[in-house]
């Protein structure tokens, strides 16, 4: 099955869910965050698919792969720290949302490289990981991250915004 083990094609699948429920937090909430069950499942199936990602040796010994398994895994911590225990201060919100942003784009990088080294069959896509058609549609998926991320700054912005401007009404003070 296009060289794919059975312990691949189950790492594939905990990906491939991660994906979705993290789709279904963004479009739904427009972050992913463990305050849903949707951005729960993202961050526990992404960490599975990270850790089941440590023991894929397909080209080889460790690489960029696993180095980026984790800078995942690092990334989702500091993510979780600062929306469950501000770490970061008055900046936790923006650092949370987009460090979680960030690690669905990880997703695409090896999802991208794998899947176009080895469709279609017999004459994949791309030649290997180093192939610039590769390198283009991580780079458009890339400037589509930092466009989501830019949305969801302003976003972010807008409801504390507002969320100030309620407190102020609240206490009595007129706001200008």
């Amino acid at each position: 099955m296009l060289g794919i083990t059975p312990f691949g094609a189950f790492h594939t699948a905990l990906a491939l869910l991660a994906l979705i429920a993290g789709v279904a937090c963004l479009l739904r909430h427009g972050r992913i965050a463990l305050a849903w069950r949707s951005g729960r499942g993202y961050v526990w199936l992404t960490v599975a698919a990270c850790v089941t990602g440590l023991f894929i040796f397909h080209h080889g010994g460790f690489g960029p792969p696993h180095a980026l398994s984790l800078l995942t895994l690092a990334a989702l911590v500091a993510a979780a720290g600062a929306e469950r225990y501000r770490w970061f201060g008055r900046a936790a919100a923006y650092v949370s949302t987009l460090t979680y942003s960030l690690t669905f784009f990880f997703h695409f990088i090896p999802g991208f490289t794998e899947t176009l080294t080895r469709l279609p069959a017999g004459r994949p896509w791309a030649s290997g990981p180093e192939d610039p058609k590769l390198a283009a549609i991580i780079g458009l998926c890339f400037l589509i991250y930092l466009i989501g991320a830019a949305w969801q700054v302003i976003a972010l912005r807008r409801q504390a915004k507002h969320s100030n401007a309620a407190g102020h009404e609240a206490s009595g003070r007129a706001i200008q």
